[in-house]
């Protein structure tokens, strides 16, 4: 299989349907908000939601009746506060009741790499003293074969999709990352399917940094071309973060009305397109 060049809505529609599992991720930048908006839009219910640290994006899908579970190790609005959205969605059951299942970074972590790998679960230390395993079923603890030490057992993340947000395709479908990344590329490579918006699709990449971090085309499923499309989280070298976004979506989140508005003005009846339009005032 190699990378097709789809429509964010062709895209959406091609890889995700009711009742998946699916990672959107991005570490502070490069966070895949055009792609979640889409899911909205076509109306995509009952998934399992998978982010190491879901932000206002997840806020969104969660609010609009998207999610059934989240699987995170840390979520809020990153300078802000809480999620209001997911916070009624687990004390309120509003839209609906949401299952939550919690997990530290590092296990998160492990998991997507695990998952990459084709392993069961990820093995690591971890969770000693901890609170989380009364709560999470999932985190188990197995003895080393070797050394007799007690290790840190979590299943592995295969999501039935991925959706990640980079700087540059290339025409042949090979994905360029730069700047600050996390899982990006272990959670692609555990996917079944996997979803790249980009700024832009180029011809060669030309000179590429140390830190840069590329994904094959036989990696990935389908790429689309979203200027703007991490807004407003920031793509280093095309626009900056939108701090004053996330201070404004607070009281948006806060109020059921007033979310449910905006997810009408800016999701329903808005697109991709207005994505680009958004990132012009931020120029990196």
């Amino acid at each position: 299989m190699v990378a097709r060049f789809m429509t964010l809505k062709e895209a959406v529609a091609s890889c995700i349907k009711d009742g998946d599992t699916i990672a959107m991720e991005g570490f502070t930048h490069l966070i895949p908000h055009a792609a979640g908006h889409e899911v909205i839009r076509q109306g995509i219910k009952d998934l399992t939601l998978i982010r190491m640290t879901p932000d206002v994006i997840y806020d969104q899908l969660i609010g609009a009746g998207c999610a059934k579970k989240l699987v995170f190790s840390w979520g809020g609005n990153p300078g802000v506060g809480s999620l209001h959205r997911l916070r009624e969605a687990v004390q309120e059951h509003w839209p609906h009741k949401l299952e939550i299942e919690e997990h530290s970074h590092a296990a998160m972590a492990n998991a997507y790499d695990a998952g990459a790998a084709g392993l069961p679960c990820a093995v690591f230390k971890g969770y000693r003293g901890a609170e989380l395993p009364r709560v999470n079923k999932n985190i188990k603890f197995i003895e080393c074969p070797f050394t007799g030490e007690s290790l840190a057992a979590v299943p592995s993340i295969r999501p039935d999709a991925t959706v990640v947000h980079a700087q540059k395709a290339n025409k042949k479908g090979d994905v360029l990352f730069e700047g600050i990344v996390g899982v990006q590329k272990e959670a692609v490579l555990a996917a079944k399917k996997s979803i790249i918006t980009v700024e832009e699709i180029v011809d060669d990449f030309g000179d590429i940094s140390p830190n840069a971090v590329m994904l094959p085309n036989w990696a990935v499923t389908a790429i689309v071309e979203v200027p703007g499309g991490a807004h407003p989280s920031y793509a280093q070298g095309y626009y900056k973060r939108d701090n004053a976004f996330y201070k404004a979506w607070d009281p948006i989140a806060r109020d059921r009305e007033a979310f449910t508005a905006w997810i009408e003005e800016h999701v329903m009846n808005g697109g991709p397109e207005d994505f680009a339009a958004k990132c012009r005032a931020n120029k990196a």
